[in-house]
């Protein structure tokens, strides 16, 4: 009985070492890529100064309306085979510009979408 005492205890203590151990070892990991992370920009914002450049902050450059019509063109490539026999409204080259009963709407003004990238 205390030998089983013993073990469970053991291993319950070498259990916890090693969960402590990887977290130690990925928190250390997390902080040496957040460390060099900071030195490459802090490297390109010294580069930037000494070359006279402005120094231009790291953006992801993407708009959800590229993904969105991306989707939209392949579905319209998928449904034109199908979709010869249906009405003008279904057809996705219509819809793609102006949308069924937009001519109805007069509470807001229309203007020209704005580009922000």
């Amino acid at each position: 009985m205390v030998l089983n005492d013993f073990a469970a205890g053991l291993t319950r203590w070498l259990v916890r070492a090693v969960l402590f151990t990887a977290g130690v070892v990925l928190f250390l990991s997390l902080l040496a890529a957040a460390l060099l992370l900071g030195l490459v920009w802090a490297l390109r914002a010294l580069w930037a100064r000494l070359s006279g450049r402005p120094n231009v902050p790291w953006a992801m450059r993407f708009d959800p309306r590229d993904s969105w019509s991306a989707v939209y063109r392949t579905q319209a490539r998928k449904k034109a085979g199908h979709a010869s026999t249906a009405d003008d409204d279904s057809k996705p080259a219509r819809r793609m510009h102006v949308l069924p009963g937009a001519g109805e709407i007069v509470d807001v003004q229309p203007h020209a979408p704005r580009q922000t990238y």
